[in-house]
């Protein structure tokens, strides 16, 4: 109870204080960040036919798609489980409802504040008899109340960048209770194992099960939707395209720069909404903006994609693709996407958020890692070289295609552990 009310009031303290910060952004469904049901939702979740229910939270835009393969694993035919899928960034839950709002099996839900009270309020109302967290997402009152209703708890394609276990290894006597408590950890490698085993998960409960998103990354160009946005953005099917992936502040002219004199156009998809302005500036006054048709002039050969869920389809128009959020300090966004549709793949000397798939990638011969004095140079001659483009893309499909199958392996270690118990979760 102590550690509980200490909890809410470190809570309190940080929301006042970062007030004038989340105050700035829009944010949506706050009824449901309390743990209450949104207007459209069903007071109670709990499954018929005696299927048990399993919740599976995914922070944001990218852990949802990540459970696309999973989901469709755990809900065929014969399943034991009814889903309520949790999310908790508004990009992320309006994601969620588009893949799954009308599937008959799965719930889509906002995850809640990590307040005891709201904590309370979701679970009464969720009636989970276990959950799955995505990659890792330790809240101490969420994990503190599944406890003390004898839900288990486990991670699948576990991981825990260098970054973030410095930070969490600073917490870690604070910490340590709550990952000891996970039913099972899968990780993607062995470093993941290595840091979950030092934030205090038992080795017997940890499993190295690869990485989910290999399977997630589609290998099917979405022609249809491609044609449409290239319509409709009026993008130049005769003139090469370089596609800025998850771009970040200051990459949006590095990219700018790196095609200057150059038959190239250029399409920047920031990562964030906040950034979309920037984006546009940067790129120039002529700049066509998806969300806004009719602005901008197509002949200037400068898009921005500032819409969520649109990526994978200009990624299937690129020539070639530049991984963002990797020239300055953000370390990384993931490559698959790009690569599983067989683009070749220039990314930053930032990635340490996607190692492992940045030098599987490498290692292949279907990624490129350059600096930024080096990205014009590798990106015009790439440009310039047919045989070699084709080359990469061949490499990066046929790496995605060998790496699959984690998939599987993470269905089964939730059906046995959680469904008949094969670890404890005390």
């Amino acid at each position: 109870m102590l550690r509980r009310l200490l909890l809410d009031l470190v809570y309190g303290v940080v929301v006042i204080v970062a007030a004038p910060f989340w105050m700035r952004k829009a944010r949506g469904d706050w009824r449901e960040r309390f743990g209450h049901p949104a207007s459209d939702a069903p007071s109670g979740l709990r499954p018929a036919n005696g299927r048990r229910h399993l919740m599976i939270h995914a922070v944001s835009v990218g852990e949802v798609n990540l459970t696309v393969p999973l989901v469709r694993r755990l809900t065929g035919e014969g399943s034991a489980w009814r889903l309520t899928l949790s999310v908790g960034t508004d990009t992320g839950i309006a994601r969620a409802r588009t893949l799954f709002g009308d599937h008959e099996s799965i719930d889509v839900v906002r995850y809640p504040l990590d307040a005891s009270w709201a904590v309370r309020r979701f679970l009464d109302r969720v009636k989970p008899d276990a959950v799955v967290l995505v990659e890792l997402e330790v809240w101490p009152n969420f994990l503190d109340a599944c406890a003390k209703r004898g839900i288990p708890v486990g991670v699948v394609n576990g991981r825990l960048s260098e970054r973030s276990f410095r930070g969490y290894r600073r917490l870690r006597p604070l910490l340590r209770r709550y990952f000891s408590r996970l039913a099972f950890a899968a990780v993607q490698d062995e470093a993941y194992r290595e840091r979950f085993a030092a934030m205090g998960v038992p080795e017997d409960q940890l499993v190295v099960a690869g990485s989910m998103k290999w399977d997630s990354a589609d290998l099917g160009a979405p022609r249809e939707l491609s044609e449409r946005l290239a319509s409709e953005m009026g993008i130049d099917r005769s003139r090469p395209l370089v596609v800025g992936g998850s771009t970040a502040p200051g990459e949006h002219e590095l990219l700018v720069g790196a095609i200057e004199g150059t038959n190239a156009q250029l399409l920047c998809a920031p990562r964030r909404p906040e950034w979309f302005d920037e984006a546009a500036k940067k790129l120039g006054n002529q700049t066509v903006r998806r969300s806004r048709p009719g602005e901008g002039d197509v002949s200037s050969g400068r898009f921005v994609l500032d819409t969520i869920g649109e990526l994978r389809a200009a990624y299937a128009l690129a020539d070639v693709v530049v991984v963002g959020r990797s020239f300055g300090d953000l370390a990384g966004s993931d490559p698959m996407e790009p690569a599983a549709l067989g683009k070749p793949v220039l990314i930053g000397p930032a990635y340490a958020d996607f190692r492992e798939s940045v030098e599987a990638l490498r290692d292949a011969g279907g990624l490129r890692v350059v600096t930024h004095g080096a990205l014009a140079g590798e990106l015009q001659r790439l440009l310039g070289d047919d045989a070699s483009r084709a080359a990469m893309g061949e490499a990066s499909t046929r790496c995605v295609r060998e790496k699959a199958g984690a998939t599987e392996r993470h269905a089964e270690l939730i059906e046995r552990y959680l469904v008949s118990g094969g670890l404890s979760n005390a």
